[in-house]
């Protein structure tokens, strides 16, 4: 069995921000393969599909970013999902716009998201799949940006990187991480490949704590 987790808040307010770029790509897949999302054991929507491996289940988590690994080490502790079956999709603001960058483990760099998972399953040994959405203007709140929707001028780029990611989960469960490193961390368009440091446990692209509110103690966060 494998699991795919897209990372992101949920709710209306927070579609088409950067930050939920994870619930996207998930969504992409279940598109791709007329799956559905449904409740499951844990605060998560989760949806299951046939034919691309033999067990295969798309996860979003409900408790918003900071929160994340709640959701996600429950569902993997409920399906004793071994940890390199675990595929989780997050933004990355040290990447460029619509860059890739697959790594079968690390610290969170700074991202609340994969720090909440880490800190619930104990280890960084899992793989992750960052979609680069950029810094932005480098004078407004990082916070402020990430949560922020995505402009007209660059949906086109975050479309393709959102399905070129899609392809880079379906690659990791067909053929393994090391494939799926090989074919996409590389730039679409001049073939060098993505910077390996952020992931290595700088802190770069650290956001502000929770704000307070929200599921789980927790509010939208970036």
């Amino acid at each position: 069995m494998k699991l795919i987790v897209g990372l992101g808040n949920p709710g209306p307010r927070y579609r088409g921000t950067y930050h939920n770029i994870g619930f996207e790509v998930v969504d992409e897949i279940a598109r791709r393969h007329g799956a559905r999302f449904g409740g499951s054991p844990a605060e998560a929507l989760t949806a299951r599909v046939r034919g691309l491996a033999d067990d295969l289940w798309l996860v979003k988590p409900l408790t918003f970013m900071n929160a994340s690994g709640q959701a996600v080490g429950e569902l993997q502790r409920f399906y004793k999902v071994a940890l390199d079956d675990l595929l989780v999709v997050a933004d990355d603001v040290n990447l460029p716009g619509g860059r890739l960058r697959l790594r079968g483990r690390g610290s969170a760099g700074g991202h609340n998201g994969l720090k909440s998972i880490i800190g619930n399953l104990g280890t960084g040994d899992f793989p992750r799949l960052r979609v680069g959405v950029g810094r932005g203007d480098p004078g407004r709140d990082l916070a402020d940006y990430v949560l922020g929707r995505v402009p007209e001028e660059e949906r086109a780029q975050l479309r393709e990187a959102t399905a070129r990611a899609a392809d880079a989960a379906e690659c990791f469960v067909e053929h393994g991480l090391l494939d799926a490193m090989n074919r996409f961390n590389a730039d679409p368009v001049s073939g060098d490949a993505a910077d390996a440091a952020p992931d290595e446990g700088t802190t770069s692209n650290s956001l502000p704590p929770p704000r307070g509110g929200g599921r789980s103690g927790q509010k939208e966060t970036a």
